[in-house]
């Protein structure tokens, strides 16, 4: 897959383009559905499938206070729009200038002379262009003007919601990872460097990779079955997010016990999929009972795990 960082950078003519448009964070079953979609067309036409993303998260630019933490990264987002059969991905630089645009300029200027579209995926609720102006039947009406046709996929409803990156952000929140699984079509992820932390796991017997989390949704406080990707090898661990309240810690932190594991990773990237919360955080009267509750946790999160293999 060929990704084009910036819209000047966009080399046409492209053979048939099937394009989708979208911010696309998390990468979900519905975002999935409209990647595949585009493939499918384009394969079908013997054209090229193009998913058109922006960095960073639009509301960063238009409003800053209300951006939410992301579900994915620029490189996740975009192994897994790879994994859907896109050919291309073009990601614009969300600036306030490209926010400015009224909808009729941007179907101009880049889906009509830029990309040379000849079909276009999106969702039912799709909206682009200054303030949202460019709605789902006005796209429709551009594609009359510039040649393209409109393909519109439904609403995608899993256990009776509607599939979408904010329900998923609060299943993720609440630490409801089966379900989030479900929204995603995969366990939900994060990465991050190995950090230096308190050492308090190490102290007590139970080293931890700490890892630096800024701007990513974490799951809710709590205790978790978790599996650790380091160098695409997957290591079985369990995971703490939060307070540590029994050592009266006021900062919040994720740590990873891995099982088996004694490699020197301070300051690598790794990942941590989160496959299912076992308990909620609870202050221990004593380190002696905090420890007895680390094996018991340990031994449920082998327990989970083992079911996976």
């Amino acid at each position: 897959m060929k990704i084009v960082r910036g819209t000047k950078n966009i080399k046409g003519p492209f053979p048939y383009p099937v394009i989708t448009l979208g911010n696309f964070d998390g990468v979900h079953v519905g975002h999935q559905i409209l990647f595949r979609k585009a493939a499918e067309i384009a394969r079908e036409k013997k054209g090229t499938s193009i998913a058109f993303t922006f960095e960073p998260h639009p509301l960063k630019v238009i409003a800053p206070e209300k951006v939410p933490p992301l579900l994915t990264h620029f490189h996740k987002k975009m192994e897994l729009i790879e994994a859907c059969n896109i050919d291309n991905v073009i990601c614009a630089d969300f600036t306030r200038k490209f926010a400015d645009q009224r909808p009729r300029d941007f179907s101009k200027s880049i889906i009509k002379e830029k990309i040379g579209a000849k079909e276009i995926v999106v969702g039912f609720d799709y909206a682009f262009g200054r303030g949202r102006e460019g709605t789902v039947p006005y796209l429709k009406k551009m594609g009359e003007e510039f040649g393209f046709t409109v393909n519109v996929v439904d609403p995608i409803q899993l256990d009776g919601l509607t599939v979408s990156s904010s329900h998923v952000r609060e299943l993720i929140e609440a630490g409801n990872m089966e379900s989030a699984r479900k929204f995603l079509g995969r366990y939900y992820s994060i990465f991050g460097p190995v950090v230096s932390g308190y050492k308090t796991g190490q102290a007590i017997g139970f080293p931890t990779a700490n890892i630096d989390t800024t701007k990513v949704q974490i799951p809710g406080t709590g205790v978790y079955a978790v599996r650790m990707i380091y160098q695409k090898k997957s290591y079985e661990a369990v995971a703490n997010i939060g307070f540590n309240p029994t050592f009266q810690r006021d900062r919040l932190s994720v740590e990873v016990h891995i099982f088996d594991f004694s490699q020197a990773i301070y300051g690598k990237e790794i990942e941590v999929e989160f496959v299912s919360r076992i308990r909620s955080e609870i202050e221990f009267e004593s380190k002696d009972d905090l420890v007895v509750q680390i094996k018991k946790d340990i031994e449920q999160a082998k327990t989970i795990l083992a079911k996976l293999n």
